[in-house]
C-alpha cells in the first residue's frame, strides 16, 4: 500500500496524474511519502524531460507475445490481441473466433497489490473482415491518504479501465484498414479532497479512437513482409476536478515491420521492428491547444529542435521463432532515450499451442539493477476456434 500526503496536492490534482504515470511507467513520485523506498531513477545522468500525459497505462502492451518481443507488434501476424496493436490486422485473422486473457502482476518489487489485466477477442464477419471487443483494466492497489499532520484520511483503491470495439476490413489480398472506438475511465483518488480547498477530486472519463493500416505480402516462396501503422488514443482531454486544466491522452503513432522467413516446413523466424512517438505537446510547448492541434504540432514543438524530437521516438525490436506452429520462443529489446524516461530492457518469452488452446509468457530484464521493472511477468491464455 502507498501512502499519499495531501499537503503535496495543492492548486490542482495534476500530481495525481504524475503519480499514475510514476506507478505505470516506473518512475518515482518524489513528492509522496511512501511505505516502500522510492524506485531508483531510470535516467542515466541526463536531465529528465519526458513527455507526460494522462492515463499512460494505455501505452503499455498488455499481452505476453508482444511483451516478449520488446513491445513490437503493429505489423506482427494477427491474433486475438490484434485490435490493441493495429485494428487493421483484423482484416487478415485466420480463425473464426479467438479470445485471450492476459494478466501481469505490476511492479511487484515495490507493491504487492497492483496488476494489469486485458481481455480481448474477435469474431470474423466474413473472409475479409472481423469485429473485436476488448477490456483493459489497471488496478493501482490500495492508497492511504494522510493530511499535513500525518493523520489518516481514508484508503482508496485507484482503478483505470478502457473498453473498446474494433473493426478491420481487408481491401485487397494484401492491404487492410481498421478502426477502434474506446471509452476510458480513470479514477485516481475517489472523492478525496486533494486541492486544499472545497473541490473534490472526481473520476476522469473520455472517449478515443484508433486508426490503422496493415500490408502483408509474400516476397518469395519462404519470405513474407508485413508493414503496419497505427495512431491510437485520438480523443478528448481528461481532468480530475471541475476547476482543473484538462490533460492530453497518450495519442501515439506506431510504425513497424515484420519480416518472416520459413527455414523449412516446420521452422520459421520473424524479425520485428517498431517505432513509437507520442503525438502530444512536448515539455514546454503549448498545452492549451486542441487535440488535433497537439497532434500536428508534436512533430516540431520540442524546445531542443529536431534532435529532441528524435529523442521522443521509442524503439522496439524482437525475434520470434516457431516450430510447427506449436512452440514459440521470443526475445526482444525496448529503448527509450534517457532524457525521455530512460526505460531500457530486454525481454524473453515462450508460447505453446495445443489444439484450440494457447499459453504465452513473457519476462522483462531491465538493463540496470534495482529497476522497478525487474521480475515483471505477463501471462496470456488464448482460445482459438476454426
Amino acid at each position: 500500500m502507498v501512502v499519499i500526503n495531501t499537503l503535496h496536492m495543492q492548486k490542482n490534482s495534476k500530481i495525481l496524474k504524475a503519480a499514475a504515470l510514476a506507478f505505470a511507467l516506473f518512475s518515482a513520485p518524489t513528492a509522496f511519502a511512501q511505505q516502500t523506498p522510492p524506485p531508483p531513477s531510470t535516467t542515466t545522468g541526463s536531465d529528465l524531460n519526458a513527455v507526460t500525459t494522462a492515463v499512460p497505462i494505455l501505452t503499455v502492451g498488455p499481452d505476453s507475445r508482444s511483451a516478449a518481443l520488446g513491445d513490437a507488434g503493429v505489423a506482427a501476424s494477427p491474433d486475438a490481441n490484434a485490435s490493441y496493436w493495429n485494428p487493421a490486422k483484423l482484416g487478415f485473422v485466420q480463425n473464426d473466433l479467438s479470445v485471450s486473457f492476459s494478466y501481469s502482476p505490476w511492479l511487484r518489487n515495490i507493491v504487492d497489490d497492483m496488476s494489469l489485466n486485458y481481455l480481448s477477442g474477435y469474431k470474423k464477419l466474413n473472409e475479409t473482415s472481423a469485429i473485436s471487443l476488448s477490456l483493459m483494466y489497471f488496478d493501482l492497489g490500495e492508497i492511504q491518504f494522510i493530511d499535513a499532520q500525518q493523520n489518516p484520511l481514508q484508503n482508496y483503491n485507484p482503478k483505470e479501465y478502457a473498453v473498446a470495439v474494433s473493426y478491420g476490413q481487408a481491401l485487397s489480398e494484401n492491404f487492410s484498414v481498421g478502426i477502434s472506438a474506446r471509452f476510458i475511465h480513470s479514477n485516481l483518488a475517489g472523492d478525496v479532497n486533494v486541492s486544499g480547498g472545497n473541490t473534490e477530486s472526481q473520476a476522469g472519463n473520455t472517449a478515443a479512437v484508433d486508426v490503422g493500416v496493415y500490408y502483408n505480402r509474400d516476397l518469395g516462396q519462404n519470405l513474407n513482409l508485413g508493414l503496419g501503422a497505427n495512431i491510437s488514443n485520438i480523443g478528448g482531454k481528461i481532468a480530475y476536478s471541475e476547476d482543473e486544466d484538462k490533460s492530453f491522452l497518450p495519442t501515439n503513432l506506431k510504425l513497424g515491420t515484420a519480416l518472416k522467413y520459413n527455414l523449412d516446413a516446420y521452422n520459421s523466424l520473424t524479425l520485428l521492428f517498431d517505432a513509437n512517438k507520442l503525438l502530444v505537446p512536448s515539455p514546454g510547448a503549448d498545452t492549451d491547444q486542441s487535440v488535433i492541434g497537439g497532434i500536428f504540432s508534436s512533430f516540431g514543438d520540442a524546445e531542443g529542435g529536431a534532435s529532441e524530437e528524435l529523442k521522443e521516438i521509442n524503439l522496439s525490436t524482437g525475434v520470434e521463432y516457431w516450430y510447427n506452429e506449436l512452440f514459440a520462443a521470443r526475445v526482444g529489446y525496448f529503448y527509450e532515450h534517457p532524457d525521455k524516461g530512460g526505460r531500457k530492457y530486454f525481454s524473453a518469452g515462450l508460447g505453446i499451442r495445443y489444439q484450440k488452446f494457447g499459453l504465452d509468457a513473457a519476462y522483462l530484464i531491465p538493463n540496470d539493477q534495482g529497476n522497478p521493472l525487474a521480475d515483471t511477468w505477463r501471462f496470456t491464455l488464448a482460445l482459438n476456434l476454426e
